[in-house]
């Protein structure tokens, strides 16, 4: 049994791999992580886990896990199944290589576009010869709603939650619809991008906010909600053997 981490800016997400296949899923509060990734080590005993982190998580959690099973800390160090082309791979995200490693796993004779749409939205390419080559990040739908209600002075903090229209009728319904149809659109325009320059691309949405966009967009895509996961047991299996 492996168990699989993924601490990310808004929630904590865990699951138990048996192999290749996932058991069971967690969903924790930041509040809530410690004490629950705790009692799953506790209660299910797992071999071994992985730990990605792309924000401040405890740093008893680290102590406590590698007490408890083989842990392995995912960084810019550790040995992968594919190639890393990024310049920078101590400046890349953590979730970002692990998306890209679980499309290819998925999908591994195809070239795969990763997004991720989330506190930011990550577009994450790994070519099929298993090479992760980078991609881009643009701001996330809650992040586009604060900017335009900090960086003015009268425009409210809109919820994403309400009608989107074409024609916003009023103040908030403009924001929205703004906000969201912007993002549908940067959503295909991107695919669009990418698919000139590699015809038959493969692509895989995921991320807190993907069920939103998953049925708007004009390209087929493939939605996973728990490709980061599947992602973090391929690199944990290809390290512990």
């Amino acid at each position: 049994m492996q168990l699989c981490i993924d601490w990310g800016n808004t929630r904590v997400k865990a699951a138990l791999f048996q192999e290749n296949k996932l058991v069971k899923d967690y969903n924790f509060s930041e509040e809530e992580a410690l004490t629950g990734l705790i009692d799953i080590a506790d209660s299910q005993q797992p071999q071994s886990a992985i730990l990605s982190s792309v924000a401040h998580h405890p740093p008893e959690l680290k102590v406590l896990l590698q007490e408890k099973t083989r842990l392995l800390v995912l960084n810019a160090q550790t040995p992968l199944p594919v190639m890393n082309a990024y310049h920078s791979p101590d400046t890349l995200g953590a979730d970002r290589l692990a998306l890209a490693i679980g499309a290819n796993s998925e999908y591994p004779d195809a070239n795969n576009l990763v997004i991720s749409v989330g506190t930011a939205i990550t577009y994450n390419f790994i070519h099929k010869n298993k090479t992760f080559r980078g991609g881009n990040i643009t701001p996330g739908m809650e992040m586009r709603f604060r900017a335009l209600n900090a960086y003015t002075d009268k425009l409210p903090l809109v919820e994403a939650q309400g009608e989107v229209v074409l024609l916003g009728y009023d103040t908030e319904t403009s924001i929205r619809s703004g906000v969201v149809l912007g993002i549908i659109a940067e959503l295909d325009g991107m695919i669009n991008f990418y698919g000139e320059q590699y015809p038959g691309l493969n692509i895989v949405l995921t991320g807190g906010n993907a069920p939103i966009f998953a049925g708007k967009l004009k390209n087929r895509i493939f939605a996973d909600s728990q490709l980061l996961l599947k992602g973090l047991n391929t690199i944990l299996r290809y390290n512990v053997r």
